[in-house]
């Protein structure tokens, strides 16, 4: 019994689909679907359009594109424009999550090299600027998702980081992790960065996990400039990292939900359980400590010790 009330559980499959989503794709793919055919034109067409149409309503983005988790996103975004030369983070950001993957693994696969500025407690704007050089791809913004680091500490805000990048004709990359298309905030949680805020702060490509606070399938959202989801729907690497019609469609069904707040609020579970009263925990909760009592009382005699 999971009574740890934790809603995104990675080992319990993290976010529970909403309904909708699976009926849609239970309806769509019980015979062939539209995967990259333009019904218009009948010619092929990208698998994305249709994630893409929704990311750039939702969040004001540019372009936006898909792959199979934010591992990969995090990989085909160095691999496409820092390959071979440096990419710049900070040292406090150099996350290890789940399954013991670490950033500067996967950094170091992509090919872009690793600069690490600052200090695990602080990092200051000069600390970016002294390590820019011509060998400088991006400078690199990740979110520490589930970890913190409290008491004498500094960190550049982003809009900081975006003019640094700017002015030296830099892309600046915002890793958001978990990644949300609403404030949290507004449901009494601690405030944690949204897309379309990054989207709006300048940031050149924002990259988040689709199954976590969008409560979508698996997958990794790449959202940004044009001319670099281009550059990273062109990389070789996108075929290997893309995602299955499934996916696809659950995603698109969870996204739609989205363009009404309040019908996400409602059908979305990751936002309705956060949303759940106190007293219908409770009820449940006695529910099923009763139901498991009258089970164990039919068993008490029979327990060896």
């Amino acid at each position: 019994i999971n009574a740890t009330g934790i809603i995104l559980h990675t080992g319990l499959g993290r976010a529970v689909l909403p309904t909708s989503a699976i009926e849609t794709v239970a309806r769509e793919l019980t015979g062939y679907s539209v995967l990259q055919v333009d019904p218009e034109t009948g010619q092929r067409s990208r698998r994305d359009a249709r994630i893409e149409w929704l990311l750039k309503t939702l969040t004001g983005c540019e372009a936006a594109t898909v792959v199979n988790n934010n591992a990969a996103a995090t990989m085909i975004v160095l691999n496409t424009i820092g390959r071979g030369r440096e990419v710049i983070v900070s040292r406090g950001q150099l996350v290890e999550i789940g399954g013991s993957f670490r950033l500067p693994d996967v950094m170091a696969l992509s090919g872009a090299r690793l600069v690490e500025v600052g200090t695990t407690n602080k990092t200051h704007a000069r600390d970016y600027e002294r390590a820019i050089n011509e060998n400088t791809a991006a400078i690199l913004r990740v979110h520490p998702s589930n970890y913190r680091i409290e008491g004498f500490t500094a960190e550049v805000p982003l809009e900081t980081l975006i003019e640094i990048a700017h002015r030296h004709n830099l892309p600046l990359i915002d890793d958001v992790g978990a990644g949300s298309l609403i404030d949290y905030a507004q449901l009494g949680l601690p405030e944690e960065p949204t897309l379309p805020q990054s989207v709006r702060a300048g940031a050149d490509l924002v990259l988040c996990s689709a199954d976590k606070m969008i409560g979508g399938p698996q997958g990794g959202l790449i959202l940004g400039r044009a001319a670099l989801i281009e550059a990273i729907r062109k990389n070789p690497l996108a075929r290997a990292l893309r995602v299955d019609k499934i996916a696809l469609s659950l995603l698109e069904s969870t996204l739609m939900l989205f363009t009404d707040e309040q019908q996400a609020m409602q059908e979305v579970p990751t936002l309705s359980l956060i949303r759940r009263p106190i007293g219908d925990i409770d009820a449940q909760a006695r529910r099923v400590a009763d139901a498991i009592a009258a089970q164990s009382a039919g068993m008490a005699g029979r327990v060896e010790v």
